[in-house]
């Protein structure tokens, strides 16, 4: 099964972004996403290189956001779209069956879409108002988690969802309790001072019922 915990990288330049991921590995998070916009496939292709390496040495997963081709190109473990990004049958038709896929979502509708194009698990969000990304779907919120995991639940679909969207350490407990399987955060740990501290408590929280 899927590490409970992602990490979406942040930093507006190679090295910013290189500090970031490391940090996160360093402190006990073992899924990254990259998500590097805007800039140069030079830029894209050279980080995407590092962290991969990074990411190996940590033996963590590395998820690509929004790029098939660069996941292709560096052989990353997957790749992470948007709602308005690469189709998931045409990301699976250049990727091949053994690579993950995952894939944004803010509806019910969107989800049972994505399941039947075949994606590996969903980002389901954005949970609240979060000042990581541009042009936000609506805010879910805790009622609109609840509603859409008991139509997961009553439907009997099974697919990994991370809550996603302005997360912080006090919203994880109630989270959890809707019925997701982990979380994927960017800022709470960039800005942390004490990322070990954090990821750790994350991690016991995401895992607290788990059974080894």
């Amino acid at each position: 099964m899927y590490n409970k915990l992602q990490y979406i990288s942040q930093g507006n330049s190679i090295e910013a972004q290189l500090y970031n991921i490391h940090q996160a590995l360093d402190n006990g998070c073992d899924w990254v996403q990259m998500r590097f916009k805007n800039q140069t496939s030079k830029n894209s292709f050279a980080l995407a290189e590092a962290v991969k390496f990074l990411c190996e040495e940590y033996l963590a997963n590395f998820i690509i956001n929004d790029n098939v081709y660069l996941a292709q190109q560096i052989a990353a473990d997957g790749v992470h779209l948007g709602l308005s990004d690469t189709k998931i049958d045409d990301a699976r038709a250049i990727l091949g069956n053994t690579k993950i896929i995952g894939a944004t979502a803010n509806t019910f509708e969107d989800i049972t879409t994505h399941i039947k194009n075949g994606c590996d698990y969903i980002g389901l969000g954005p949970f609240q108002f979060t000042t990581t990304k541009e042009k936000l779907s609506p805010i879910l919120g805790l009622e609109g988690y609840h509603e859409i995991m008991q139509k997961i639940k009553n439907h009997n679909l099974e697919i990994p969802i991370y809550a996603i969207g302005g997360i912080t350490l006090e919203n994880v407990d109630q989270l959890i309790e809707t019925g997701i399987h982990g979380i994927a955060v960017s800022g709470i740990i960039t800005k942390s001072p004490e990322k070990g501290k954090l990821i750790t408590q994350l991690n016991e929280k995401l895992y607290a019922n788990v059974i080894i």
